[in-house]
Order: C-alpha cells, then structure tokens, then sequence
C-alpha cells in the first residue's frame, strides 16, 4: 500500500508531538567538575600551589603526634630529599606519614606528616565534593578528608561548621580497614557528639580504591561511598539539637590529611606494627555543581481538624511526585497556629525530613500538627439573686441591724448614718452575688479557629534563600 507524503507528514507529526509530551524531565546532570586535581605529571611535579596550601608544625589538635611538613622543609623532622607529599608520576598524590621517634606522647612531633587545604584558593558553597583515594591502617593512623567552613564572620570551631566526607581510624578506636566515618560538627554536635555514621563496605576494605564524598545542598548533606546514588547518611537543618544552629549554608573550604594519633587520642597511638612511611594515594578530588532539578508537587494535602490538646485527627498524608532521578528534597514546615508546632515524616528510611526521588517519582509525606489544651475557667456573673444559703444569711442579718438601727430613740437624722451603713450592705451583697458560676471561653492554649501550616521543599539546585517549591494545608482547631 502506497503512504502519502500528506499521510506521511502527519505521521511524522504525531511522532514528534508523542515524544515532546512524553519526554522526561530531567533529573540529576553533575557535568563535568567546576574545580578539581587529578594530579598528573612525571614523578617530582611539583604540586599545585594554587590549588593547595599546606598547614605546618605542631598544630597542637586531637592529642596527635604529628610534624605537618611541606615539601622542601627541613625543621621539625622533615626531609626535602623524602617529602610528606608528592605526585608520584602515575596520576596520584601521596601523603606519607614517617616515624622520626618512638614517642607517642601527644605533640611530640616524633612523626612527619603533610595537611593540604584549599583555604584561600578555593571556597564553595553547595555542590558534590568527592575524592577517590586509598588509605593506609595500622595503629595510630587517621586518614581523612574533609572541609571546615570558611571564617567570615570570625567564627570559629565548632561555629563555622566542619564537614568529614571520610575519617578512618583503627579497629581499636571502632573502625578498622572494612568501616570509615562520615560527620557534621557543630554547635551543639561536635567532637563525640557529631552527628555520624558508619559506612561497612559490603566487600574490600579501604586499602583499595574508593570514592568518598557528599552531595552538598540547603539545609541538606547526603554522604556516599563509591557513587552519588549509593547515599548511606543523610543529615538536615532539622537534625541539629533544639536551640543550636545549622552551620552549613556558608562557604567551606577542603581539607586532605594523615594525622597519628598519640595517647589519648581518638585513634590511638602508633606502635611498633604502624607502617612508617604510611601511605594514603589520592588519585583526585573533585567539586562538581548539579544541573537544575525539577521541583517537587504536592497536589492537595487532606486539611487537618483537630481538637485543641488532642492528639488524634492532627495529621495530613500526602504523596509528593517529582521527576525520578531528581534526588532528595529536604521538607521543613511551620504554622501559624498559637501555641502550636509540626512535625515531619516521610518514607525516606535515611531522614524523615526528606523524600527521595532517586529512583522512584512518588513519596509518602505526614505531617502533623501538636496543639496546647484550652482550659475553661469559672468567673463569677453579675446578678441580683444571693449565690448562697450563707449570702441570704448574711443579707437578712444586715436587714435586721438596719431595722433596729432605724428604731433607736432620736431623730431621724441620728438614723441617717445607720440607714446608710444598712443600704451599702444590702448593695454589696446584691453587687457581689450571683445567680451561680459561669464558664469562660477556654484559654491558655490553640485557640480555636482556622489556621495552616506551610511545607517548604528545598532541592539539591536550589540556593536556600527561598525554598523551591511551598503548599499550604489547612488547619481547623476546634
């Protein structure tokens, strides 16, 4: 059968509109690094000082035993002919960390070591920070890779914030070659008190290649082991303690270092079966900035008709669809409801502030709403009916002084000031009762009326000034 061209067009047509309607929005696009180093060159290159600085000396932190070292010093220890970190002609940087004595007393400087960061050559805010490395173990040891928030407004540790993609100390201190740790430190969470997680690598241990990193968003960082979808750890402005602040909507800057911990220390002293040198191989570290994501819809959330105080009939379940792919939201809700609070849940198993659109374009989300009880509070009405047997008493009493007041010998002006002191108890009494207590309306807590509580999503492209997507749900207090 012949076809057309009129016939052919059209179904070209057809074509072509079914794929424009049916074509899915984008999800996550990282592109190619905005910042990076993959450390190349022949053995000896020198490394980029205008990507790197490195701290030196004692720096007198976490019980630790280390000289930090540049290459080309000789104080402290270090020895230009055997940098403490070099590129080693096959794509890597290496930090090597050398036994100079067998102190293990903190500060003692009987190691050699090298500390990089990119204070002052590059700060970022927000984006995927990743490094792909191998790490050293052995008793003392303490590779890591991390970021410390930039000092603008003369901040300091724990108030600027520091974020710890990967830390791994021996198994004495809780880790060992098959776990590493990923943290925020911050007001009210810092040192011991960091909120972390532990990663167990479901094979390998850290002496092979991994990639370490988080995906950095408002209000929001998810830690990963080996690829951005594989997020273990996932933290938010909601998770920080009440009354603490989340310190992690500012520039940071990163961090690469091979501490030896001393006595005390969190991992320990080194011993006589530490490698020396030790070795942690970086084959590059990497900023990226993701494309723009589409912003989660929340349809109609159900309205909330809740009795005040009481803690049924207070939530709203709801599903929120996005693009899969897309990645996690981050949900924060207030209301304007008096003496009241929300709360959030959701069906991300990692933090119940999120909803993940990774893989699937659908969530569950609860929110729900915490009251305060009214209480009804007796008052006493006016009225001229006595309130009781003893104000009916009373008031025949006061009846009867003023009858016999009345009929004393003299004149009626001698009377008068009885007549009054008789009229003023008369009129207090009727004043002051009342026919019975009356209920006032209920205070002290919600009160009832018609109120809502505003969700706010945030996603990972977003820029925390405003949240990307908002839905309102009503609220009826009763």
């Amino acid at each position: 059968m012949k076809i057309g061209w009129p016939a052919i067009l059209g179904l070209a047509t057809v074509i072509l509109l079914a794929g424009v309607v049916t074509a899915p929005a984008a999800g996550q696009s990282w592109g190619t690094p905005v910042w990076s180093d993959e450390f190349t060159g022949p053995l000896g290159t020198p490394i980029d000082s205008t990507k790197w600085v490195f701290e030196t000396g004692i720096l007198n932190v976490n019980d630790e035993v280390e000289y930090y070292c540049s290459p080309g010093m000789t104080s402290g220890g270090c020895n230009s002919t055997q940098p403490n970190a070099y590129i080693d002609g096959n794509g890597h940087l290496v930090i090597q960390a050398i036994r100079i004595n067998p102190s293990t007393a903190p500060f003692s400087g009987s190691w050699t070591s090298a500390r990089m960061t990119t204070n002052g050559t590059e700060q970022f805010q927000y984006g995927r920070a990743e490094a792909r490395m191998m790490l050293p173990i052995g008793p003392g040891l303490w590779p890591a890779f991390w970021a410390l928030g930039v000092s603008t407004n003369g901040c300091s540790w724990p108030a600027c914030g520091e974020i710890d993609y990967m830390e791994n100390v021996p198994a004495s201190a809780g880790m060992g070659p098959t776990k590493i740790s990923s943290t925020l430190h911050g007001p009210g969470c810092s040192g011991s008190n960091g909120l972390h997680a532990v990663y167990t690598f479901p094979s390998g241990d850290v002496t092979g290649y991994h990639m370490y990193g988080a995906i950095w968003s408002p209000n929001m960082v998810q830690f990963y082991v080996d690829d951005p979808t594989n997020v273990f750890f996932v933290r938010t402005a909601s998770d920080v303690p009440a009354g603490d602040a989340w310190v992690f909507n500012h520039p940071f800057y990163l961090l690469l270092n091979l501490a030896v911990g001393g006595d005390g220390s969190w991992p320990g002293p080194p011993d006589a079966t530490t490698p020396s040198p030790a070795l942690m191989t970086v084959d590059y570290v990497r900023i990226y900035q993701v494309a723009a994501v589409t912003a989660p819809s929340f349809g109609a959330p159900p309205p909330i008709t809740v009795t005040a105080g009481a803690t049924t009939g207070n939530v709203s379940t709801f599903s929120a669809g996005d693009t899969a792919g897309s990645g996690r939201v981050y949900l924060s809700c207030t209301t304007n409801a008096p003496m009241a609070t929300c709360q959030m849940k959701t069906s991300d198993p990692l933090n119940a502030y999120t909803v993940d659109f990774t893989s699937s374009s659908t969530a569950t989300v609860s929110v729900s709403l915490t009251t305060s009880a009214n209480t009804a509070s007796a008052v006493m009405a006016p009225g001229w009916r006595p309130r009781n047997v003893g104000s009916v008493a009373a008031m025949l009493l006061a009846s009867a002084i003023f009858y016999f007041l009345y009929r004393l010998r003299g004149t009626t002006v001698r009377a008068m000031p009885a007549l009054g002191i008789g009229l003023f108890l008369i009129g207090a009494m009727f004043l002051g009762c009342s026919g019975g207590n009356s209920t006032a309306p209920p205070s002290g807590g919600t009160t009832p009326g018609s109120y809502a509580i505003t969700l706010s999503a945030y996603t990972i492209s977003g820029n925390g000034n405003q949240p990307d997507a908002t839905v309102s749900i009503p609220v009826t207090v009763k």
